[in-house]
């Protein structure tokens, strides 16, 4: 077949990139060579807007065993037991086709995590959808939300915990981020590099259709009108099979066949063939005869970017292949030597005693693309004019607009869809601050949370970046865990845009500035551009998601409202920030104006000081306060705990609304019962912890200030309401 220019522009290559191909390769290439080189070089892949920046990223600490770069981040969490996680996008398949897009999403999280070696213990989502109102909106989530559920209930790995929430830039654009964290021995970690000459190249689990075909490099492209045409670049998913491929790779991972592991995500064959060998310095000869098909008469060009789910690619030492089999056929799952490794360091492909392609694999890895795009400098918001009238508005009224809002409702709609217990070490269920999982048949467990801020950092990326960060670590210090390190999912726009790529590299100095500061590391993660169709795109969105040790499960933490006449402290300083705050946006009716400052030394300041309080088992309950300042958080401990609480704020300096409403950073809210009290403000004095007593927990109700007494009951069906309304039956 003829390559013209029209074939050359449907696989994404731009014109320049073309010649560049040329001039690595010494020739054109083949239809199929041009759709291997359209594969590892598109945006997904190959991260040629984003590498620069994300070198700059912190990486390490004290505990981190494996960074960025493998097929997910590794953590120390003592004994010998290691933590395996990372977070991934999966948004444009998602909303061409919601169930399996979302399904498929956590099937290829889960299978980068089992890929190292480790068990599967929870995974996690961040899920944003356009307007409520929006005509697509509703049948979006409800698919989003079965396929998230569909797949994690039937493998059998709880869904621990996450967020929902709309806006307006998400209407042709949803985010579905997926999250996944594994169990492994220190000693028993398995990496994606290639090692020796002559191995055998292995194709085990699903057979290969063709089904996601280009769907990385959909992935890479904006969305035009006719997006719902590329239905067939989504996966179809079969959380069955990855069961069975679940338990044979940890079987043959029991001794010493395996030299290296890579899963078959996006791009398929091609991308985990051309990954392992480049990492080793090798070479790779596959004879695509043996590639096991599901479709007859499959040519190269269908099997090498195919991204049929439930598949690996192992490189196995010689002589073990026989053993492996067996495992293999036991499981029923397809076994199939396809190749080997050579010392020629390019991709060979034979197809019907011919050779079809060969490529040198540094052509499509070490030499990709990579650029340095123009970007625009977020300009720090000027505040907007304020109503006269919005300090006359009742407490009681905007507290209720706020409980009962899409994005503030409680979500228990969507995570009871999920079992979230299987496996028994749930000992958080989602809800709180952070999920807790127990290390089975230890007294320790981890934290885990998943957290974004997409307006902050709409109205300054740099600001709203750290934000999201320091919220994580807030979350994991709120259940008495040591945060540890993140992974973040980077949700942007066309980075082809001066503005949208600023937003970028001004989240990345955000998210590195805050990281470094907090020993915070980032060990994985994924960026995803072009989230845009018909030139308008979504709020810039960082999701973040964190994990912590908590060494002695005794001191886990919980946001509820523990006992009657127990004490209510604020913790950080209240200055009264509204803009950009769930009041003004909701209530008032204003979406404009800058995030809350972040203060870094505040920030881990007072992080410390709870966890030394939590330590000392001083403190009843704890949250952070966040979306909607003091009195929503509070009443999400009251409706939590069903405890009610007295309250009487201080307004000597500051107006009522700025006080409860306001989304100041770095603050917490703790019970403590009347005996720790001397105590506890014993430690904060000491330390410089700025603090307040604003009043008592009691029964019933929510009272303050004389202003407004509410049941509790009354509270919970406010904030529980939104959800079932949704979706109640005409």
């Amino acid at each position: 077949m003829k390559i013209t220019t029209e074939i050359i522009d449907k696989h994404g290559i731009k014109p320049d990139e073309y010649k560049k191909i040329i001039n690595l390769i010494n020739k054109k290439p083949n239809l199929l060579e041009l759709g291997i080189f359209s594969a590892m070089w598109n945006e997904h892949c190959s991260y040629k807007s984003s590498k620069k920046y994300l070198k700059t990223l912190p990486t390490k600490n004290k505990k981190v065993i494996q960074g960025p770069g493998e097929n997910a981040g590794v953590i120390d969490i003592e004994d010998n037991d290691a933590i395996v996680f990372k977070i991934e996008s999966h948004n444009h398949p998602s909303y061409i086709e919601p169930y399996q897009g979302a399904a498929t999403g956590v099937g290829g999280i889960l299978r980068d995590i089992f890929t190292m070696g480790a068990r599967p213990i929870a995974t996690l989502n961040s899920i944003h959808f356009g307007n409520h109102d929006h005509p697509k909106t509703k049948n979006l989530l409800h698919g989003v939300v079965s396929g998230i559920g569909g797949y994690g209930n039937c493998i059998g790995i709880p869904t621990v915990g996450g967020e929902v929430k709309f806006d307006d830039s998400y209407n042709e654009n949803i985010l579905v981020n997926a999250m996944a964290v594994g169990l492994v021995k220190k000693n028993k970690i398995f990496y994606s590099k290639a090692q020796g000459v002559n191995q055998p190249v292995v194709y085990i689990g699903s057979k290969t259709g063709k089904d996601g075909i280009h769907g990385a490099s959909m992935a890479s492209a904006e969305f035009d009108e006719n997006a719902e045409e590329k239905k067939p670049t989504v996966q179809v998913g079969d959380p069955f099979t990855e069961k069975l491929l679940l338990e044979a790779c940890l079987e043959l991972m029991k001794d010493d066949s395996i030299i290296s592991i890579q899963d078959m995500g996006a791009a398929g064959l091609t991308s985990s063939s051309v990954e392992m060998a480049s990492k080793g310095n090798l070479g790779i000869e596959i004879n695509l005869n043996k590639v096991p098909c599901r479709e007859e008469k499959m040519i190269p060009y269908e099997m090498m970017l195919s991204e049929s789910q439930e598949r690996m690619l192992l490189i196995l030492n010689s002589g073990k292949e026989e053993n492996a089999k067996k495992i293999f056929n036991k499981w029923g799952l397809d076994f199939s030597i396809i190749g080997k490794t050579t010392n020629t360091n390019n991709l060979v492909l034979n197809f019907n005693g011919k050779q079809v392609a060969n490529l040198p694999l540094s052509s499509l890895s070490t030499n990709a693309p990579i650029y340095d795009r123009k970007w625009k400098k977020n300009i720090f918001p000027k505040k907007p004019k304020i109503p006269e009238n919005f300090k006359s508005l009742k407490i009681l009224d905007s507290l209720k607009k706020i409980l009962e809002s899409p994005n503030n409702s409680e979500k228990s709609w969507v995570w009871e869809q999920y079992d979230h217990t299987v496996m028994a070490d749930t000992i958080q269920i989602p809800g709180g601050d952070a999920a807790v999982i127990r290390i089975h048949g230890k007294n320790k467990g981890v934290a885990i949370t998943v957290d974004s801020s997409a307006h902050y950092c709409l109205a300054h990326s740099l600001t709203g970046s750290k934000q999201v960060v320091c919220e994580t670590w807030r979350n994991l210090i709120s259940v008495g865990s040591n945060p540890i390190a993140i992974t973040n999912c980077l949700n942007f726009g066309n980075p082809e845009k001066d503005i949208i790529m600023g937003q970028f590299v001004e989240c990345i100095e955000g998210i590195s500035e805050a990281c470094q500061y907090l020993d915070f590391p980032v060990v994985s993660g994924n960026v995803s551009f072009y989230n845009e169709t018909q030139n308008k795109a979504i709020s810039p969105t960082p999701t973040i998601g964190g994990v912590g040790l908590i060494k002695n499960l005794e001191n886990m933490m919980t946001k509820n409202f523990k006992e009657i006449e127990s004490y209510i402290l604020v913790i950080g300083k209240t200055l009264g920030h509204l803009y950009q705050s769930e009041f003004f946006r909701e209530v008032v009716g204003i979406k404009d104006g800058p995030p809350p400052e972040i203060n870094l030394f505040n920030e881990k300041n007072n992080g410390l000081i709870i966890q030394k309080i939590i330590s000392k088992k001083l403190a009843n309950s704890v949250h952070d306060i966040s979306s909607g300042g003091i009195l929503v958080s509070l009443s999400e401990m009251c409706i939590s705990g069903n405890i009610g609480a007295k309250i009487k704020i201080p307004l000597e300096n500051i107006d009522a609304n700025k006080y409860l409403f306001g989304e100041d950073q770095s603050r917490y809210l703790i019970e403590i019962s009347r005996k720790n009290k001397g105590e506890v403000c014993g430690i904060l004095e000491k330390n410089n912890i700025y603090y307040e007593i604003i009043g008592k927990t009691q029964e019933k109700n929510l009272d303050l200030n004389r202003e407004f007494s509410i049941k509790i009951e009354d509270l919970n069906k406010l904030n529980s309401s939104w959800f079932k309304n949704y979706y109640k039956e005409k």
